[in-house]
């Protein structure tokens, strides 16, 4: 796998070429037209980045913000001609994680998409984006799995769960804030999809574990939610 990105553009000859660059450099990219579209595309998809021009043909970019700001930290990249400090700074403060201003150079949008993609690993990450925890390998930008190093093929939804508990290893997640973050919020009460991923995550989990140092780290709170746990401080 790689990082999935949402590009959503109006501008045909715009998103060709950034589709275009960025899929020679290994990425896997979604393009959209429209905030409709773009909505769709999300809540199919949860892509791992949104590229997000503002002067869309429908509604304003700044509605694809506020519907994703409800469900996810998904990292949102905007790609605009505003050059306006004031609209800079309401659509960072409406939740996008940073700005291009139009024109820009094809260098310095993959070097902003890399530089947000390692921010959204949080803290726990290091300074290439991989998150670790036990055996467990997780590049970001990569959107990549590894066992002992031996690599775990996940889907989308399985590699978001992981990537969801994995960033707050020990801490209880209840179970609807699991499903909002994964599927949105119109799935918030439907707890049967995260005993069925959960289960899947943990079979693929073990099965690339040679030494059993995953037996047991992801958890279930009975009528609550689910924990990862560190493996090297078991009791």
């Amino acid at each position: 796998m790689s990082a999935r990105i949402l590009l959503v553009e109006d501008d045909a000859a715009t998103r060709t070429a950034v589709a275009t660059n960025l899929e020679a450099h290994g990425f896997r990219v979604t393009t959209s037209d429209d905030v409709a579209s773009a909505l769709r595309a999300w809540d199919a998809e949860r892509p791992d980045l949104i590229l997000l021009d503002l002067g869309l043909p429908d509604l304003d970019g700044s509605a694809v913000v506020r519907h994703v700001r409800r469900d996810a930290t998904t990292p949102i990249l905007i790609l605009s001609a505003r050059a306006d400090e004031r609209v800079k700074v309401a659509t960072l403060e409406a939740g996008a994680d940073d700005y291009v201003t139009k024109p820009f150079g094809m260098d310095e949008l993959r070097a902003r998409v890399g530089a947000v993609l390692r921010r959204a690993a949080g803290p726990a990450a290091d300074t290439t984006g991989t998150v670790r925890l036990g055996p467990i390998a997780m590049d970001i930008a990569a959107r990549r799995v590894t066992v002992d190093g031996n690599p775990v093929e996940l889907t989308p939804r399985e590699y978001e769960l992981l990537k969801v508990m994995m960033a707050q290893p020990g801490r209880l997640l209840t179970k609807g804030r699991l499903l909002r973050a994964v599927w949105g919020t119109a799935y918030a009460d439907e707890a049967h999809y995260l005993h069925v991923y959960v289960s899947r995550l943990r079979r693929k989990l073990a099965a690339a574990d040679a030494t059993g140092a995953v037996d047991g780290l992801i958890t279930a709170e009975p009528g609550i939610g689910y924990r990862i746990g560190d493996p090297s401080v078991r009791h």
